[in-house]
């Protein structure tokens, strides 16, 4: 944790953000803390409006859940909840800090947890570190959810991107989408390609929102520092998509340079290379072939 960054996006959002630092391990041995979080950049965040904070993701341990916490308290936060962006171990793993407060998720979430739960806690789910105790969600929604927080109006919106259980974060007054991993820069991360589908509708969705701003899980700390993304990161995502979709039916693209996949929205600026997500394109590309998509 010793390059935590808290970043300011926003005058009532905080981003905790680790990653991307050269050379920087949680542990020499293979685990999904590096593997899935560090080496892509990780940021949990929080809305903060007066004493009160929602806590977007508790993060990829409970050291930097404490620190999230610490933090809060220090500028004048009092009462917390905590709003989960999906089940996977990166976003879950700092739960326990927050045991004695509202954690939120949408029913799937809730519902993939509780089935991993004695996995996750022996650290056999996706390997070590075990997240053990796991605290589940004590309070679930279905669609929509709308939420106060202090003076702000919030709304939770449940969808299937990335991964089934997605929950973002809407602020309509803002203009401002907090994405989970339902947007990455560089590309995304494929887990379901037989829902690519339904995740290009769900990414329409998102884009009729009109965000002004995006502040997803994975980017780049600078431009998170600077508010975030504008709302062509969907459409880039979108792209990335489309052509992975492609590849079962024009088998040369499997082979041809991400650089090259993705210019245009490299070109445009709409998201940034990085070169670990090389690794990532590279397990999506396996994925998509060995779903044999059509």
């Amino acid at each position: 944790m010793s390059f935590l960054r808290i970043l300011h996006p926003h005058e009532n959002i905080y981003a905790y953000y680790d990653g991307r630092v050269p050379g920087y391990r949680f542990s020499p041995e293979k685990n999904w803390v590096d593997d899935g979080a560090l080496s892509l950049g990780i940021a949990s965040y929080a809305i903060v409006s007066g004493d009160y904070a929602l806590v977007y993701d508790t993060h990829c341990s409970n050291d930097y859940a404490r620190a999230i916490r610490s933090h809060l308290k220090g500028v004048g936060v009092k009462h917390f909840t905590v709003l989960l962006s999906h089940w996977h171990l990166d976003h879950v793993a700092g739960t326990e800090v927050f045991a004695d407060c509202e954690v939120i998720a949408n029913a799937k979430t809730a519902a993939h947890l509780t089935k991993r739960k004695v996995a996750i806690e022996a650290g056999t789910d996706h390997g070590p570190p075990a997240i053990n105790p796991l605290i589940l969600p004590n309070k679930t929604f279905s669609s929509e959810m709308d939420f106060e927080l202090g003076d702000l109006r919030l709304k939770f919106i449940a969808c299937n991107i990335h991964s089934d259980d997605a929950s973002v974060v809407w602020w309509p007054a803002q203009g401002i989408l907090l994405a989970g991993d339902t947007m990455e820069d560089t590309i995304t991360y494929v887990g379901e390609p037989e829902s690519f589908d339904i995740h290009l509708a769900e990414l329409d969705r998102l884009w009729v929102l009109a965000p002004k701003q995006i502040l997803p899980n994975h980017g780049h700390d600078e431009v998170i520092a600077r508010g975030g993304y504008g709302k062509t990161l969907i459409r880039a995502t979108q792209q990335y998509i489309r052509v992975l979709k492609r590849m079962a039916a024009e088998p040369e693209l499997r082979a041809q340079d991400l650089r090259h996949l993705i210019s245009g929205p490299l070109e445009a600026g709409w998201v940034h290379y990085f070169a670990p997500y090389e690794e990532v394109h590279k397990e999506n590309v396996e994925m998509v072939v060995r779903a044999k998509l059509n």
